[in-house]
């Protein structure tokens, strides 16, 4: 009787894994639409700071900065396109992708409030 209660909680224990996503699933991609106002985000923000780094000096860092955002951006970019990258890779990129377009955009909202036209 002992052994029955011993494995019954042993069963009850077993994790059940996930199944793989079919090797035929389609690879999670950003519209290019998407990237391509990303883009355009991340360097109208480096041509701004940098703008207001020569008028505003405490912005110099800020636009030192900034110049890495469209550089990062790619990087994840070609990441998700290598066919070597898993789905988590590839998802992670993107993710990645997402956050450097809002933090471009929320950096240019923040513009005005440090003293940048």
């Amino acid at each position: 009787m002992k052994w029955l209660v011993v494995l019954l909680a042993c069963a009850g224990c077993k994790q059940h894994a996930e199944p793989d996503p079919p090797a035929t699933a389609a690879r999670p991609v950003i519209p290019v639409s998407e990237v391509k106002r990303g883009q355009d985000a991340c360097k109208a923000y480096v041509a701004k700071v940098c703008a207001c780094a020569e008028t505003v000096p405490a912005m110099k860092h800020d636009c030192e900065l900034s110049r890495s955002y469209p550089e990062a951006m790619q990087v994840s970019l070609d990441v998700a396109a290598t066919a070597d990258s898993t789905r988590l890779d590839v998802l992670q990129a993107n993710d990645s992708v997402r956050k450097i377009v809002k933090q471009c955009i929320e950096a240019t909202a923040k513009l005005p409030g440090s003293g940048c036209p």
